[in-house]
């Protein structure tokens, strides 16, 4: 399929068997697994903290497949070098000149496990690969094929041995996601599904092709974002700036990905316009990772999600259908 115009009903068809497939492997996280894809749509990077052993890496290797994209596993360590990610100049023996030798972040699907375990000089060269799509190396821009996505995980618990990610870092990520444990149900299917299998290896099908994921790229950011729907985005992002709880609000990047979310929430929802349900619906995975608390709400355990939940219960509400829109 060409990169043409997609409906965006049919965006929604596509997304909603997408996700089916991945759900296969990744079993009762469908509202993370749909806020996931909603960021990949929106050619958006996700950050998943959560603990260890919830199929993060299954995760993003399911995605990978279902959407036939080229998949890089990169284990960040102490030790990772900034060549081990972009790549580096190597001689070659045959020609004695030195030639590029592309690395892992040279891919459609990259996935940084425990990326706060390298050093900050490692973490900031996937910096301009997340913003500008490109890797510099020799004084040679070498650019990255469409779709370049990245799936970053660390663990919000362990911090031994980690470098904390700088905020302009953590801020390149359009949604900070997570998973949570499985109900008591769904981690029986887990097991059940495991038994049956008689192996560790799930085994997924495609579903769509790269050019599929391009157009669908392209359908949301077709959908229409009224401007009442604007102001209270905007609105929304500057009661972070003021509240009392919070030390560093969220900068207009901010904005910029709820209302990039919220035209992928729509698109899923087979609307061609973002209504206030999606800009809540995305707010807290959009929004929360860009915020620093006081520091005396730390030891009252008030989370940066809390937060972005009360300025949702506080915040005037824009009518659901658009004035333009209205008969």
């Amino acid at each position: 399929m060409t990169t043409s115009a997609l409906e965006t009903s049919t965006v929604a068809e596509i997304a909603e068997s997408i996700l089916d497939e991945v759900e296969k492997a990744v079993v009762g996280k469908r509202a993370s697994l749909r806020l996931i894809l909603m960021a990949l749509l929106a050619n958006g990077h996700v950050l998943i903290e959560d603990l260890p052993g919830l199929a993060k890496t299954l995760l993003a290797r399911s995605f990978a497949t279902v959407a036939d994209m080229e998949f890089s596993r990169v284990q960040f360590t102490p030790d990772l070098m900034p060549m081990d990610i972009t790549g580096s100049m190597v001689l070659n023996p045959a020609t004695s000149k030195p030639e590029f030798r592309p690395g892992p972040v040279f891919t459609n699907l990259l996935l940084a496990d425990e990326i706060n375990r390298a050093p900050a000089k490692t973490q900031a060269s996937l910096l301009e690969a997340m913003q500008e799509r490109q890797v510099t190396a020799d004084g040679v821009s070498r650019r990255l094929g469409p779709p370049f996505l990245v799936i970053a995980t660390q663990n919000p618990i362990e911090y031994e041995g980690t470098y904390p990610l700088p905020e302009a870092q953590v801020d390149r990520f359009l949604a900070r996601v997570r998973l949570g444990y499985p109900d008591r149900d769904s981690e029986w299917t887990i097991l059940e599904n495991r038994a049956r299998r008689r192996s560790d290896e799930v085994e997924l099908d495609t579903v769509v092709d790269r050019s599929t994921v391009l157009a669908m790229q392209e359908a949301v950011e077709s959908v229409h974002v009224a401007e009442s729907v604007g102001k209270y985005i905007i609105d929304l992002v500057s009661a972070t700036r003021s509240s009392g709880r919070v030390r560093v609000g969220a900068s207009p990047r901010g904005s910029l990905a709820v209302m990039k979310l919220a035209r992928a929430s729509a698109a899923l929802s087979g609307r061609e316009f973002v209504i206030p349900d999606d800009v809540q619906d995305v707010a807290i995975a959009g929004l929360s990772h860009r915020i620093i608390m006081r520091p005396e709400y730390w030891a009252q355990e008030f989370t940066e999600e809390r937060v972005i939940e009360e300025i949702l219960e506080q915040a005037e509400t824009p009518p659901s259908l658009p004035n333009e829109l209205m008969p």
